[in-house]
C-alpha cells in the first residue's frame, strides 16, 4: 500500500500586515531619530577626530546618556560591547571615516 504525502502550501507574501502611518506619524517618527543622532554626534566627533589615523573604517557604537563609545573593526562586537555594557539602551553606530557613514548606495 503506497502511502500518500501531504501537499504543502508554500506562504507567500508578508505575515504581518503592512504598518499604515499617517504623514504626522511619520515626521514624528523622523524628529526622534534626527534628535537621538544629535545626541549622540558629539561623542563621535571627538572619537572621530582622536582615532581616524589609527582605526580607519572601524565602527564606533555610542550611547548617548552615558557618552561611553565602543571600538571595533566588526561591527556586531561594537555594537555587543554597549549592548552588554548598556542592556535595553539605545545606542548609534558610525564608521570611523570622513563622512562616519557605515555604507554608501
Amino acid at each position: 500500500m503506497a502511502e500518500t504525502k501531504p501537499i504543502r502550501t508554500v506562504r507567500r507574501g508578508r505575515i504581518f500586515p503592512e504598518i499604515q502611518w499617517t504623514e504626522e506619524q511619520k515626521a514624528q517618527s523622523e524628529a526622534r531619530r534626527e534628535a537621538f543622532y544629535q545626541r549622540c554626534k558629539p561623542t563621535f566627533d571627538r572619537v572621530k577626530a582622536e582615532f581616524i589615523e589609527t582605526h580607519y573604517n572601524w565602527y564606533v557604537t555610542v550611547e548617548p546618556d552615558s557618552e561611553e563609545y565602543f571600538i571595533d573593526k566588526d561591527l556586531q562586537t561594537a555594537w555587543q560591547k554597549c549592548h552588554d555594557k548598556h542592556p535595553g539602551k539605545l545606542h548609534h553606530t558610525f564608521r570611523i571615516n570622513e563622512s562616519g557613514v557605515c555604507g554608501t548606495i
